[in-house]
């Protein structure tokens, strides 16, 4: 057999958290970085999962996710540049959560969330200008898909989307692929996102900052926004 150039799996016994800090110390590719005109996509700070002292379904990584995801949504809005937030929920029968609705059937279950339901409903932490922020309900993990989130990100002439919210592992992953898959500088801001365990979250930021997005602090897009 000849020399081994590629792979094989690796088995270190380190964390998530772990090999997150070690690829976010030690970069090993360039960032994607700013274009000219960003999009803060805020997915689904709705109650049943920000809500941790009142539905099982929430979760809570950084007590100031929503503070955070809050003050660059404001800023985004002061430049005229497009905030957008989504959130979940199904029909009566929820035909309209497809197969994605068939593993459980409780009151918790996720094609249980009704539309205009507690759960439905935005945390009210969340600042949200009505009259100009798109806000979309959607079905399915990515805030792309079955959504008029591209058309209004053509129209604004958006080459960067910010993506914010829960869970990291799904929704956020979902809407950061499906944002570089259609050539869009993604960046993630790590403290407005939230999971619910640590493993899952640091895996998927992990595995975002290595293919699919640019996994910055915060600040760097507070920073950016401020200098525009």
């Amino acid at each position: 057999m000849g020399q081994i150039v590629g792979t094989r799996m690796i088995s270190d016994g380190k964390t998530a958290r772990q090999i997150f800090e070690e690829v976010m110390a030690n970069p090993a590719r360039s960032k994607f970085g700013f274009g000219e005109k960003l999009a803060i996509v805020n997915v689904d700070f709705q109650n049943a999962y920000t809500r941790i002292d009142e539905f099982k379904t929430a979760y809570e990584t950084d007590p100031l996710q929503i503070a955070h995801t809050n003050t660059i949504s404001r800023l985004a809005r002061a430049k005229d540049m497009p905030v957008i937030w989504t959130h979940v929920a199904y029909m009566d029968d929820a035909s309209d959560a497809g197969i994605w609705g068939t593993r459980t059937n409780t009151p918790d279950s996720l094609q249980n969330i009704k539309i205009d339901s507690r759960r439905h409903a935005f945390d009210d932490r969340c600042e949200i200008d009505e009259a100009k922020d798109a806000i979309y309900t959607k079905r399915m993990p990515s805030a792309f898909f079955e959504t008029p989130l591209q058309s209004l990100l053509v129209w604004h002439k958006v080459d960067t989307v910010v993506v914010t919210g829960g869970s990291t592992s799904g929704c956020v992953r979902a809407t950061a692929v499906d944002s570089l898959s259609r050539g869009y500088r993604t960046i993630v801001p790590i403290e407005t996102c939230a999971d619910k365990h640590e493993s899952y979250h640091f895996a998927n930021l992990t595995d975002l900052q290595l293919k699919y997005a640019d996994v910055e602090p915060v600040q760097t897009v507070i920073d950016w926004l401020e200098a525009r």
